[in-house]
């Protein structure tokens, strides 16, 4: 199978490439991503000589025509990511989650493409109080991030109604593992630690998340790429909720640091309060998660424990920047 992975050189992308190589290495990979300040060649590092790497935006029609060329399959992680930068300014979002979307699937259908699966989030959704969203919960975004994936997202569903285009798409809980920018909580919280500087939590830290560790997602990715239905959505769900406060406490005591470090900080406007999925629909598939929270938290501070050179760009670069223009504070 050829296939066309957008937006491979991100956290999950990256990670599904090395799922996907893995279940089948005769595979004929190609990456087509922005190299944007989150999408890096190094988390490729170790698979470049069995991919061929592309280097354009997904809302380039002649970039994407060009990558998509022969291709079987797609499958599109190409984002915006942040929710904070989001809210911060949104035009990026609209145009890689909406425009870029549109782009892609317009030349899916023009060259008969097979298989298009879209990347999405649990955000769609909103925030529940109680019990889990299943595939069939209206979509309730809260942030210009959530909005703009969900647009996204309605755009398939429409291409499979209107074209017949064979599409899917896949929602994941909170993501995490190794390879993860910085910007996110766990490796936020884990680089600071580290480095001894405070760690800020929103609000009361109370916000509840279903955390996935990002192997687990792939896999169910690659799952419903080969055996999902067209036209239907599945939602990945982690087999832990944890509140962030909770979860910046675990990373505290991993690092051996102090509670003193934690700093509460204004919180974010909108900030949905609890967020769960029902993975019922991927389990009969055949899916299931394997990394219980316990374990893959341990394995991800140890990851970037011992991957300085993976991060260390990271911190001495924009992030710097930004970092100080969402918390007021400078990194020690």
């Amino acid at each position: 199978m050829k296939l066309l992975v957008t937006g491979a050189a991100g956290f999950i992308g990256s990670t599904y490439v090395r799922v996907a190589l893995d279940a089948r290495p005769g595979d004929d990979v190609v990456v087509l991503d922005k190299l944007t300040y989150a999408g890096r060649r190094e988390n490729l590092t170790d698979v470049e000589d069995r991919i061929a790497f592309v280097e354009g935006a997904i809302e380039d029609p002649v970039a994407v025509r060009e990558a998509m060329q022969g291709a079987d399959a797609v499958v599109n992680f190409a984002a915006e990511s942040h929710v904070d930068r989001s809210i911060a300014e949104q035009h990026a979002f609209a145009r890689t989650h909406v425009i870029g979307t549109s782009v892609l699937l317009d030349a899916a259908r023009e060259l008969g493409v097979e298989r298009y699966l879209q990347v999405s989030t649990d955000e769609v959704y909103g925030s529940i109080e109680e019990g889990s969203f299943t595939e069939t919960s209206p979509l309730n975004p809260s942030s210009p991030y959530s909005a703009t994936k969900a647009a996204g997202d309605l755009l398939v569903s429409a291409h499979f109604h209107t074209y017949g285009t064979q599409a899917a798409i896949v929602r994941g809980s909170n993501n995490y593992g190794p390879r993860q920018y910085p910007e996110k909580l766990i490796p936020l919280v884990i680089l600071n630690a580290m480095a001894g500087d405070a760690l800020p939590v929103y609000g009361d830290g109370r916000q509840v998340r279903n955390w996935l560790f990002v192997e687990d997602f792939a896999r169910a990715i690659d799952a419903v790429l080969m055996n999902g239905v067209p036209g239907e959505a599945y939602n990945v769900g982690g087999p832990d909720e944890e509140e962030n406060i909770d979860v910046v406490k675990r990373i505290v005591s991993l690092t051996g640091r102090d509670e003193s470090l934690i700093e509460y900080v204004t919180d974010r406007p909108g900030h949905d309060r609890r967020y769960s999925l029902s993975s019922d629909k991927v389990r009969a598939l055949g899916w299931e998660a394997r990394t219980r929270f316990a374990d893959g938290l341990p394995l991800t501070v140890d990851w970037y424990r011992d991957n300085e050179w993976w991060w260390a760009p990271i911190r001495s670069g924009e992030y710097r920047e930004y970092y100080e223009r969402q918390y007021g504070r400078s990194l020690g």
